[in-house]
């Protein structure tokens, strides 16, 4: 596979990714989420533990992604905040300890990208949508490996996931922004 430096798209029948499995560069990588509260404000937030994987296949119809993450580790650097957040009035981390998405199409060309899947938090799955935003690929001068950037974007409702406490001083939608990193397969080159 080749990489057009003259343009961030692809088409669907080509993908600027060599085939196989990606591994997740978690120091570059990061799931964020925005919530209004009293209406009038956002709260906004970061999940610290996240693992996800990458499958690419020859086109975007064999992509693959996956991700878990571990709810306890919400940081919306307030400590109380985050506390509260993590009980059983809320998320209840001991009842529902991941957050977690499979995809189940990717689609797109262009620089119009979307990623649906199914999006799991403790007993309860819902569809969502992401849309995506493919940041390039680049050789990396730390370790000689290629890197892939994306970010995705959505929204989920939380009473869709039984997490309705809080109606009238938090907002039901929450807004989520996936920033990824994914190093290329060993072995692999472009």
């Amino acid at each position: 596979m080749t990489q057009d430096n003259s343009s961030d798209t692809f088409a669907l029948t080509t993908l600027p990714l060599s085939p196989g499995d990606w591994e997740l560069d978690p120091l570059h990588s990061a799931v964020n989420f925005t919530i209004r509260h009293l209406g009038i404000a956002k709260v906004r937030g970061t999940f610290r533990d996240v693992k996800a994987e990458l499958y690419v296949g020859g086109t975007a119809d064999e992509v693959r992604v996956s991700a878990e993450v571990a709810l306890a580790s919400l940081d919306t650097g307030n400590a109380d905040r985050d506390a509260h957040t993590r009980s059983a009035d809320l998320l209840d981390v001991e009842k529902r300890p991941t957050m977690v998405f499979r995809s189940t199409r990717v689609s797109g060309e262009g620089e119009d990208w979307s990623m649906e899947g199914d999006l799991t938090i403790g007993d309860v799955t819902r569809p969502v949508t992401f849309d995506v935003e493919f940041g390039g690929v680049v050789d990396s001068p730390v370790d000689q490996r290629r890197h892939a950037g994306f970010e995705a974007t959505g929204e989920i409702r939380r009473s869709d996931f039984g997490l309705d406490f809080g109606a009238g001083f938090l907002g039901d939608v929450v807004k989520v922004q996936l920033d990824m990193q994914f190093v290329e397969p060993r072995g692999q080159g472009g």
